[in-house]
């Protein structure tokens, strides 16, 4: 039985318990979804890296260095997102996400105050995300330290993130939770379990390569996230030294994260996220980046 037989089978078979709208409703969403992710892949850089004395200095110099796409800063003034959504398109380089975080407010604070105010902070970024044309915004979900538990952090950031899906749902904006240096998510099979307890194509996993390296393969990580994956950030971590890297100077075995990228059908933008630099350092980076694309 094929994907389309099954779903068609499973509508028929909730039309009688009533519940076939819900199906039909969510499969047209992820289609929704899905219609805005890329076919192929592509290159990109967080905005902070670029040189330029303006945005539109600052796009320009990123598609003159060979990127396709840009991640952007959390904004929620209207004049500033329109002044990006237009920088970018007269450039001709595409705003794909926003690198929002959550470290501030985390949404597994204890505070109740902190973590709605976590929650509101969430929903104006999708705005902002939604109007300067990005399809993705990047969440830190939750921090685990001395004051809050790991079980606590789970439960209380997956509340958070419930409440900022509808939104995320009607703007058309998936909300991308990423594994980072936050005592949180630290294994692959954690990680897929805790995106599908949220049965929405509205929240997916933002997979940063770097970030693993230090206790992980990121090739393993790839595989069992599979599909879930919306974005992936490039880093590179030198595991004897403990040392951040450029691009393929590091520990991380760049061939197999591109079988494995294959072999969960990845499409969309490689983000590059390391510090940055004038235009050779950006064209080299991205001359770095055409080499992993190739398997090299």
């Amino acid at each position: 039985m094929d994907r389309r037989q099954f779903l068609g089978r499973a509508a028929k078979a909730a039309m009688a318990v009533g519940l076939a709208p819900a199906i039909v409703q969510s499969e047209a969403l992820a289609k929704e979804v899905r219609s805005v992710s890329n076919s192929e892949l592509k290159k990109a850089v967080v905005f902070s890296m670029l040189p330029g004395e303006s945005i539109e200095d600052k796009f320009k110099m990123a598609r003159d260095t060979g990127f396709d796409g840009v991640e952007a800063p959390p904004l929620y003034d209207p004049g500033e997102t329109e002044a990006m959504r237009v920088a970018a398109e007269k450039a001709g380089v595409e705003i794909h996400s926003v690198i929002f975080g959550g470290w501030g407010k985390p949404l597994s604070s204890g505070d109740s105050q902190v973590a709605e105010e976590g929650v509101e902070l969430v929903q104006k970024g999708l705005q902002g995300a939604k109007e300067m044309g990005a399809t993705c915004l990047l969440l830190v979900p939750a921090v685990v330290n001395a004051e809050t538990r790991y079980v606590d952090a789970y439960e209380r950031s997956q509340k958070g993130i419930r409440k900022c899906l509808p939104q995320a749902e009607k703007l058309k904006v998936p909300i991308a939770v990423e594994n980072v240096w936050n005592n949180f998510l630290l294994s692959p099979l954690e990680f897929a379990r805790y995106v599908d307890e949220f049965k929405s194509p509205c929240v997916r996993a933002y997979f940063d390569v770097g970030n693993v390296v230090v206790f992980g393969w990121p090739e393993d990580w790839i595989r069992t996230l599979g599909k879930r994956i919306l974005r992936v950030h490039l880093k590179d971590f030198k595991k004897d030294t403990r040392e951040w890297k450029n691009l393929r100077d590091g520990s991380v075995n760049w061939i197999e994260v591109r079988k494995a990228l294959d072999e969960v059908g990845y499409s969309g933008y490689l983000t590059a996220e390391l510090p940055g630099g004038d235009e050779a350092y950006l064209r080299d980076l991205a001359s770095r980046i055409d080499k992993i694309i190739a398997g090299e």
